[in-house]
């Protein structure tokens, strides 16, 4: 069944702004927020808590099931820091947000992760690894890279967000028009 509202992941290292835009872009569209993360926590879609890196291990099959028939019916910001364990059928676009090393280190700096967290997230960030990653999951049309190092930038990839889910749901209101009249 065709879905009325696409799907878009907003991934990217820790710290580049991906929660912040998924809340602009929620308050601005009828999409949801799915935060992976906690669904991850609420779900219980984790093998428990990693102390060296202070976060959840998740489980990637767990969080695919529990969140395999929301997704499927459309219009989610799946808000994660991977891309690639997500089904190329289920996903619209893919939004991969960077941010230049000196403001992704303050802004780590500031949320206190240790440094072993810290520095693999920075050296995932120099290495274009979520770039890289969501590039061989998706097809290239699939995948943007926008800046995210201050909030011109946000509201600017905002806006643009915005626009690109605007001609989506132009060029895909006659597919869900037409199953509804079946």
């Amino acid at each position: 069944m065709p879905r009325a509202k696409p799907n878009i992941i907003i991934t990217g290292t820790p710290g580049v702004g991906k929660t912040t835009l998924c809340e602009l872009l929620t308050a601005s569209t009828d999409l949801k927020h799915l935060a992976i993360n906690r669904v991850a926590k609420e779900r219980e879609c984790h093998d428990g808590w990693d102390e060296a890196l202070n976060s959840w291990i998740v489980d990637e099959d767990k969080i695919l099931d529990a969140i395999e028939d929301e997704v499927q019916e459309g219009g989610y910001l799946i808000d994660w820091h991977a891309c690639d364990l997500f089904p190329e059928s289920w996903i619209d676009l893919v939004i991969v947000l960077r941010s230049d090393s000196a403001t992704l280190y303050d802004r780590l700096k500031a949320r206190n992760y240790p440094e072993q967290k810290l520095q693999e997230n920075m050296d995932a960030e120099i290495m274009e690894v979520l770039l890289n990653e969501a590039r061989e999951a998706f097809d290239h049309e699939m995948v943007i890279e926008l800046q995210s190092n201050d909030s011109d930038d946000m509201e600017g990839n905002a806006s643009r967000v915005e626009t690109w889910i605007g001609q989506w749901m132009r060029e895909h209101s006659h597919e869900t028009s037409t199953d509804t009249q079946s």
